[in-house]
């Protein structure tokens, strides 16, 4: 059979998403005893003791199906940032929104514009509904150029892609500038101003930077504009897959239609429902990435690496004299993952998650040791 003639021809050619190895992969690739992984931005932390217990109290649940409407998670959502659960909903993931918003939106003669540098998922989004990317570069510091994204669109353009913080640079857009882009963007020939898709996935650890924006601050007078986070960050969940947004009572109503039944979990929804509540396990992880980012910077300085300052729990550094992909090897058979990023067009730099301090240290270490070998 020859299934280049019978798939979609937006699959055809599609590169899946690469996941960074798992700690088992790596002890038993290279026989390590000890492997540390600072490569996906997970908390070392894990999640808190208050979801744990929650997670243990709803074990003889799971061979129900869960709530396929989330009412409880809904109802913790609503109650933490104080929108109606009208304008929440739920997901399996960053990813599964992303893919949402897509099948919802996108058509092939579409133009969706992005940023050069920004996750990957969204160009993949485009690819597969088969619209066409309109990809808008960086500015110097690595961060979102927002004046030349709202300057790319034209009649064509259904929507824009806008992650803040920015992964795998870590830079943030501050109040004015976003303030300034949405007032700036144009109508299209539906004679209504582009989708705005934000990914606040690391909004937790950049809120505490004085001058970033909060996503819901902008929902009542933009209703073209979509703000979702996750679980799986500072909240310890990634294992779980569980994320949520927030749009105009419309465009949720639109999502709640197409979106698979049943799509989160009964343990994520239990466990993401305690977590939201959990300020305590929020306010430790983000002392301890605002920590452990300073002593990265100045290990970093030493060495005299060139890095990018970060407002999330991870940094881009570069290389050099190694290629990312070289680095990246070098660390795993040392027993330390981080992530090379050549599938951004970054070939000279190296993304690593912040860890616990003695996590660091050895990611510090090792570093030393591959550049000396």
């Amino acid at each position: 059979m020859n299934m280049q003639n019978i798939i979609r021809k937006a699959c055809d050619g599609f590169k899946p998403y690469v996941a960074g190895k798992s700690i088992g992969e790596i002890k038993r690739e290279y026989n390590l005893k000890e492997v540390v992984k600072l490569a996906s931005n997970e908390n070392p932390l894990g999640a808190s003791k208050k979801v744990l217990k929650t997670l243990r109290d709803n074990f003889d649940k799971v061979f129900f199906y869960p709530d396929s409407n989330s009412f409880d998670l809904k109802k913790s959502l609503s109650k933490r940032y104080r929108l109606p659960t009208g304008n929440i909903f739920t997901a399996a993931g960053g990813d599964e929104i992303i893919e949402l918003i897509a099948k919802l939106f996108f058509n092939p003669e579409d133009e969706i514009v992005i940023s050069k540098y920004s996750f990957i998922r969204y160009a993949m989004a485009v690819q597969l509904m088969g619209s066409k990317p309109v990809v808008v570069p960086m500015n110097e510091e690595f961060k979102y150029d927002l004046q030349a994204l709202a300057k790319a669109c034209n009649k064509n353009t259904k929507a824009i892609f806008v992650t803040n913080p920015n992964n795998p640079t870590g830079t943030y857009n501050a109040k004015k500038e976003f303030s300034a882009f949405l007032k700036d963007l144009p109508l299209n020939k539906f004679g209504v101003k582009p989708i705005v898709i934000l990914d606040e996935a690391y909004f937790e650890y950049a809120s505490l930077e004085k001058d970033y924006p909060d996503g819901l601050d902008y929902l009542k007078d933009n209703l073209n504009l979509i703000v979702f986070r996750t679980f799986s960050k500072i909240h310890g969940l990634a294992g779980l897959r569980v994320a949520y947004g927030f749009a105009s009572e419309k465009i949720v109503e639109y999502i709640e239609r197409i979106r698979p039944p049943f799509n989160v979990n009964l343990l994520a929804q239990a466990a993401a429902s305690a977590a939201i509540t959990d300020k305590a396990q929020v306010a430790r992880s983000q002392k301890l990435v605002a920590k452990e980012k300073l002593y990265l910077y100045k290990e970093f300085e030493k060495l005299g690496v060139k890095y990018v300052k970060s407002a999330a729990n991870f940094i881009l550094f570069k290389s050099f004299p190694l290629a990312g992909k070289n680095a990246f090897a070098k660390l795993l058979k040392e027993g330390v993952i981080v992530r090379a990023v050549d599938e951004y067009e970054l070939p000279d730099w190296v993304r690593v998650t912040v860890g616990l301090h003695k996590e660091n240290k050895l990611f510090i270490a090792k570093l030393k040791k591959i550049w000396k070998s």
